[in-house]
């Protein structure tokens, strides 16, 4: 066999197929294909019958009120079995963060449009319409605004409670760049069953999975004096697993949030939005859920939610009923 200029040529003097260039992969074309895939135990499962009605009929009121909910954004798995429950939990101050988490399907902006002053009442109205029980309002990081946005969200929670002084309130709080005065101006006398603001990892990937402005010692700042001003209120916080972290880490990080005073704790499983985010590093199984649950239970969580399909928001108010003398909220074995 020879070569020459235009090819491969046999010994028998026939032209032999030139092999055909491969195209380098891209970043992201790389990542595609090093994605992992699903474990078995990782499912969910569509409403069907009068969850199906209930399904489309909280979709049909956040379109009609132009309104932002986490379960979208985040692109939760749990979308249908808590819309399915009639709930769902709204995202307020607009639809992209002025951080970029490489863990987070927020959009990111600079500098995001001025906030809806119709908004809060546009809530309270979708709230009302649904029916809800306990509503979870969020919101995106405005740093931008001197305070960060409480006083935006404080209009958004009283604008509920005035329509509908008989729904739980359930606020989950970006860490107002670590702003205690907002803080204060925003709890002060708010009518508030849970104040929530998530660690998100344990404090060694911090770099790796937030926004450089955020860590886990402002969270727990936050957390902390949020529980120094309220002592009334419930406090709550979550962290995602399949980041890098390891099992013991996830216990020294639940340890760090009940020793701020920490009521309620939620434990899930990451899932990358798509190939441009963070990869996935693994995926416990639920038998290590389970021993997350039962260490966070002896710590003294009043309750707590561990699982690969746990958010943050998930049965907020079955966990908040748990930790009032109610049932258990997850039971080992569930996704």
């Amino acid at each position: 066999m020879v070569t020459g200029i235009t090819g491969v040529v046999s010994m028998s003097g026939k032209r032999l197929p030139m092999a055909k260039e491969t195209k380098p992969l891209s970043a992201i074309e790389r990542r595609k294909k090093s994605r992992k895939r699903l474990p078995s135990w990782f499912k969910t499962y569509l409403p069907t019958g009068e969850a199906q009605v209930a399904f489309n009929d909280v979709r049909g009121n956040v379109l009609e009120h132009k309104l932002n909910t986490v379960c979208q954004e985040a692109q939760c798995p749990n979308i249908h079995d808590c819309w399915g429950r009639g709930t769902a939990t709204f995202m307020v101050a607009g639809e992209e963060c002025t951080r970029a988490c490489r863990f987070c399907a927020v959009g990111t902006v600079k500098d995001p449009p001025p906030l809806d002053i119709d908004e809060p009442e546009n809530l309270a109205e979708a709230v009302d319409l649904m029916g809800v029980t306990h509503a979870v309002i969020t919101c995106v990081n405005r740093d931008e605004l001197p305070d960060g946005g409480a006083s935006h969200y404080r209009a958004c929670l009283e604008a509920v409670h005035a329509r509908r002084p008989d729904v739980g309130l359930e606020f989950l709080s970006s860490d107002l760049d670590g702003n205690l005065e907002a803080l204060s101006a925003l709890l002060e006398g708010l009518e508030l069953r849970v104040f929530a603001h998530n660690v998100e990892c344990v404090p060694r990937l911090d770099s790796v999975v937030r926004d450089h402005r955020a860590s886990f010692q402002q969270s727990l700042t936050i957390l902390r004096e949020a529980k120094r001003l309220r002592p009334d209120i419930l406090t709550k916080s979550s962290i995602m697993v399949g980041v890098g972290e390891t099992d013991e880490e996830v216990v020294e990080a639940m340890g760090l949030l009940r020793e701020v005073g920490v009521d309620l704790l939620t434990i899930g499983q990451y899932l990358a939005p798509s190939p441009r985010h963070l990869p996935v590093d693994r995926f416990p199984e639920p038998e290590v859920f389970g021993m997350w649950d039962q260490v966070a239970r002896e710590l003294g969580f009043k309750a707590v939610a561990c699982g690969p399909l746990v958010r943050s928001s998930y049965r907020a108010g079955l966990l908040y009923e748990e930790a009032k003398g109610g049932p258990v909220t997850l039971t080992y074995g569930e996704p």
